[in-house]
């Protein structure tokens, strides 16, 4: 069995620390997420005047025409895109032991402490992770 390498060196990687999958794990079910969220983001254009109806009950409703809704809608694919490719890069780089994956995933820990309803729990997890003593020293490079 031969032992992964680091690409730019050539020398065999450390073995992965226990806690390393408390952040891999987490960003993995975000990235599955929001990769979900992408492929219906096509459907949701129906419901964004339904959804501003029942947000404006008791005052004037807000409309919006199909070019209005065209524009949220691709606004919405670029957003989910880039956090889709930072989410990916982010757990590619925590797993190969760079350090701005680890400062990355801090990030991303705290951001999706604000997400509700499962992003506190994995936002807990991946700070957990971050801040483990071998995980810390495993990101070092």
């Amino acid at each position: 069995m031969t032992m992964p390498t680091d690409p730019t060196s050539q020398s065999p990687l450390p073995t992965p620390p226990a806690r390393l999958s408390f952040i891999t794990v987490p960003l993995l079910i975000a990235l599955f997420y929001n990769g979900f969220s992408l492929l219906s983001l096509p459907f949701a254009g129906s419901t964004l005047n339904e959804m501003l109806d029942m947000l404006g009950q008791g005052s004037t409703p807000v409309r919006l025409d199909e070019a209005q809704i065209s524009l949220v809608l691709w606004i919405s694919f670029a957003l989910t895109t880039a956090l889709i490719l930072w989410l990916y890069f982010t757990r590619r780089a925590v797993i190969e032991g760079r350090a701005w994956g680890r400062v990355s995933t801090i990030v991303i820990g705290v951001l999706s402490l604000l997400a509700l309803p499962f992003g506190p729990v994995l936002g807990i997890f991946m700070l957990i992770g971050a801040f483990d003593r071998q995980v810390v020293a495993y990101t070092t490079r």
